[in-house]
């Protein structure tokens, strides 16, 4: 059963070489990414093309399974003002119809401003627009699993000091 936890109650379980991976949640594919080992870089993986649900789920597992992850750092589509709308509604669904079928923790992250950033680091690339059509999930997850692996060294350095 996945439970959802906060990064600040996650850090103090994380073993030596424990593994985490990013989720973009999009209508159309799911991106993934994965950290290093020592947890300090991001790295876009790949895309899984949804289908349905039962499938995706099978899909994503797989990685998580092959790539040893013990977390799911999943985006959280907010509004700009930091209300919730449909985007986020679906990707709770995702979070509850996934639990039954790990035991991943997952861990909710702002993804606001993501793609727009994993965008403008491909066009500074200078990555044609089809090449960018097909990583940009993967780099917007990417990009908001660096930031919670840059949140949870803060974490583990405060909690050394």
């Amino acid at each position: 059963m996945a439970r959802l936890i906060s990064l600040e109650d996650l850090a103090p379980t994380l073993k030596r070489h424990d593994r985490l991976m990013g989720l973009d949640l999009g209508t159309k594919t799911i991106g993934l990414a994965l950290s290093d080992l020592e947890r300090s870089i991001a790295t876009p993986h790949k895309i899984i093309q949804r289908r349905k649900f039962t499938l995706d789920a099978a899909d994503l597992l797989a990685v998580a399974a092959e790539y040893n992850v013990v977390s799911l750092v999943i985006g959280l589509p907010l509004n700009m003002d930091g209300s919730e709308g449909p985007r986020v509604q679906s990707t709770r669904a995702f979070i509850r119809s996934l639990s039954p079928l790990t035991d991943l923790a997952c861990i909710l992250w702002d993804e606001r401003l993501s793609t727009v950033a994993a965008e403008r680091m491909l066009i500074a690339q200078d990555m044609s627009r089809a090449k960018r059509k097909s990583v940009i999930d993967s780099t917007a997850a990417a990009y908001f699993l660096q930031g919670a692996l840059d949140r949870l060294a803060h974490i583990r350095r405060a909690s050394e000091a």
